[in-house]
Formats: structure tokens, sequence, C-alpha cells
């Protein structure tokens, strides 16, 4: 395992608005290691899909796979924005994280050496993916299409988003709403407001604060229904994104090929319902994350070409290594 020297978290929290739930010495800035190979703390960072008051919650599960296989303390680490965990792993504050497929396709662009260990699937036996919808309220006669989007306060999640604002971007020029180009290029044809959770951004349609807007499928088709925060049928989806790469686990490149090899092994082996409900870590559906999944399958960097693709095709700045 390569020992790296690393700033304190703190520092992190100053340069990348990261939000911290503790700061100080990790286990790997003594050079100390654990019978295993791991540093002795191992911070696992994540922001949440959501508008989360215990994000550490829905990754308490894989916690305790992680703490009992590596023999690690793992410090989690709620962050505010997606540019703080890409920031975090660049500057080798964070050893594991949490990142969706536009943030994790950003990291690498700008420098972050790193390794998917896993795409969390919503379900046993299913493929890892999703879907960004265009949604409006189910009475709004005048919003059918994309197309319609034209004009009107339109809610995004975050301009880091996946499917919260890069694919939804795509689309929008796909349908002649705007051209690609930077994120300035989307107020010159809509009016964009960002909710900062895919939540959020649907309780803003379904208000009327936005006339329309963006969140990804399980969101709107499941979560919030079970929570009683959305009814069914109260919003309308007029537009669905092609298959989205599944959010990834990604281990920093410093740990090591050794270590990341044994964390592929447990991510694609340990971290799943059933796994970790027979180990006790968890009851009842036991899902992990605040997307609610299942648990994780084995991913490859590949697996991303497709939202490298719509870089491609949005030209946004975000993009940008």
């Amino acid at each position: 395992m390569k020992v790296r020297a690393r700033r304190t978290l703190a520092t992190v929290a100053a340069a990348s608005s990261l939000a911290l739930v503790a700061a100080g010495c990790s286990g790997s800035d003594s050079g100390s290691t654990t019978a295993q190979g791991f540093p002795e703390t191992i911070t696992l960072a994540a922001i949440p899909a959501e508008n989360s008051t215990d994000l550490k919650a829905s990754y308490d599960p894989v916690i305790k796979v992680l703490e009992k296989e590596t023999g690690s303390k793992v410090e989690f680490v709620q962050a505010s924005d997606y540019a703080g965990v890409v920031e975090g792993i660049i500057a080798d504050n964070v050893d594991l994280a949490f990142f969706g497929p536009f943030a994790y396709v950003v990291a690498g662009l700008n420098g972050a050496k790193m390794t998917p260990l896993g795409a969390v699937i919503k379900d046993k036996g299913e493929q890892p993916g999703y879907k960004s919808y265009g949604l409006t309220r189910a009475d709004n006669a005048s919003v059918n299409n994309l197309a319609d989007f034209a004009g009107k306060k339109v809610c995004f999640v975050d301009p880091s988003s996946t499917s919260g604002f890069l694919y939804p971007t795509a689309g929008l020029i796909e349908s002649g709403v705007i051209e690609s180009g930077s994120e300035a290029d989307v107020s010159a044809g809509v009016t964009p407001i960002y909710a900062g959770g895919h939540d959020a951004s649907a309780l803003a349609i379904a208000s009327g604060d936005c006339d329309a807007g963006f969140a990804f499928d399980t969101m709107v088709d499941k979560t919030m229904i079970e929570k009683g925060e959305l009814k069914p049928g109260q919003l309308k989806t007029v537009w669905k994104s092609e298959t989205i790469a599944g959010s990834v686990f990604a281990a920093n490149d410093s740990l090591g090929p050794d270590a990341i090899a044994k964390l592929e092994k447990v991510f694609s082996e340990q971290v799943n319902a059933d796994s970790m409900k027979a180990a006790g870590y968890c009851d009842g559906d036991c899902r992990i994350t605040d997307e609610r999944a299942w648990g994780v399958v084995a991913a490859s960097d590949k697996d991303y070409d497709g939202v490298r693709h719509v870089c491609d095709v949005t030209k946004s700045e975000k993009c940008q290594g």
C-alpha cells in the first residue's frame, strides 16, 4: 500500500465546500496500517441525492462491512455538493467516495486517480443504471415534451448532477430549446432553478415553484411516494433519458492495488442486502445510500463512456478537466 502525506480534512472543507462531520489526522497520516493492509482510518465521502437529515444512516451497513473486512475505522463525510467530493479525492483526503456518474467522470477529467469498486442496483438481479425524468404537474396541459420547457421556470438539481443537469441539458439541446455550449446557454432557453436535491426538484415542480424540471426515476416513482411526499400521478413524466450508468463507489488509487483488489471483492460479494442481513448489519429492506439500492455489482471505467459522450454533446464547461 502506498502511504500518503495528507492534508487535514478541514483543509478540504475550506477549499472545496466539503461539509465535514469530523476533521483531524487519519490513520494513514502516521503510515500505520491494519493487518489487512489498509490505513487505520478510511474516509468515505458522499453527497445526499435527496434532502437527507441523516445520510450516514443509509451507509451504516456498508460501513460495518468495511470495518470488519479492512480492520479500519471508517470515517463518514457528508459533502455539501459534488465538487466537494471531487476535490476531496483529488487532494487525497478521501479514500472512498460514492459518486453520481457525472461527478465520477468529472473527477477523472480533473485528475482524480481512482478505481470503480462497484455500481449500485435497485433490486437483486437487476443491471446498474437509471434514467432522468423530465417532469411537470399532471394538470399542466401546456407542457407535454421537452420542447415545451422553452421559456419556462425549470428545476435542475445541481450543475454537476448527471440526471439532474447533464442528461437534461443534452435533451434540451436535442429538442432545440438551448444551444450546445456552456451553462450560460441554459439560461438563454429556460429560467434555471437549482433545487439542490432530486426530491427538492420534484417538490418544487409539484408546488408550482417550477413549471417543469428534472429528477431521477426512482426518486419520483418510488422513494417520494413511499414517504408520502408525492401522491401517485401528481407529476407526469414527459421525457425519459437513455439509461445512465449507475452511481458508483470508487477507491482512491493511493490505497494501492492490493487494497483496491480486496475492496472490489468486498463490494461485489458482501455489499448487498442478502449478505448484510445475514451478517446482522441491517434488517428489513436493508437498502443502502439514499438511492435506496439493494446492493453493488462490479463496474468498470468504460461503463461511463456514455456520460463522456453526453459531455461531448453538451460541450458543458463542467465536463472540462
